[in-house]
């Protein structure tokens, strides 16, 4: 965190604790969050913890219900794929927006910052900042556009989509890399088509194996 940015309250901490804790695997899917003994894991109380819940709901990490509480949601077959067809929906056209923006006159210093850093975990290995890296470029992709409404779709969603990135970490990030670079470097040129025939591709080629890492045959 930079000086400039603002500090996180209480509830956000605990948040942004329990979704990494969640995405590596430290509470399982389908595990219930006990209140009082992840009050005393992470040393809070259990008002800013009950706050710090409904935000992972809202980006699909738990479910709550008024028995059970919350549990670690589960990554049903039909989830996997509408996640895939919702990241079609929305970075396809992102893509191709932000290779019209960059025509525009709009800069991709994001974008080109992004991909560097994805750059340097990549070399680096750490499966959860590879995650947390690839996200981030199409995050910025998507900021491109400038277009607010798909800008908080593509939040919504980005926690899933990063969860599944390291739950899927054992497929080749060298490749998916090498498609953020050509993809990139599409949009840097303004390529409106190529740009949305390289993120569908790019898309679409790990609907598949990430299908078969999260529910591999019996």
């Amino acid at each position: 965190m930079t000086t400039t940015e603002p500090a996180l309250s209480l509830p956000r901490q605990i948040h942004a604790r329990l979704r990494e804790a969640i995405i590596r695997g430290e509470y399982p899917q389908g595990h219930k969050l006990a209140e009082t003994r992840i009050a005393e894991e992470l040393a809070v109380s259990r008002v800013p913890l009950r706050e710090a819940v409904p935000m992972l709901e809202v980006e699909g990490f738990v479910t709550s219900t008024p028995r059970r509480g919350a549990v670690v949601s589960t990554w049903t077959s039909r989830l996997i794929h509408e996640l895939f067809d919702l990241r079609e929906v929305l970075e396809v056209g992102a893509a191709g927006h932000a290779a019209r923006a960059v025509v525009r006159g709009v800069a991709t210093d994001e974008l080109e910052a992004a991909l560097a850093w994805s750059q340097r975990v990549v070399e680096d290995g750490d499966p959860y900042r590879i995650a947390e890296a690839s996200t981030r470029f199409h995050e910025a992709i998507v900021a491109m556009t400038g277009n607010s409404l798909l800008q908080a779709s593509m939040r919504s969603v980005s926690g899933r989509v990063q969860w599944l990135f390291y739950l899927t970490s054992a497929l080749d990030v060298h490749d998916a890399f090498h498609d953020h670079v050509e993809l990139a470097a599409a949009i840097a040129r303004g390529d409106e088509r190529m740009a949305e025939a390289l993120a569908y591709s790019h898309i679409e080629r790990d609907r598949t194996p990430s299908f078969a890492v999260l529910h591999p045959p019996a």
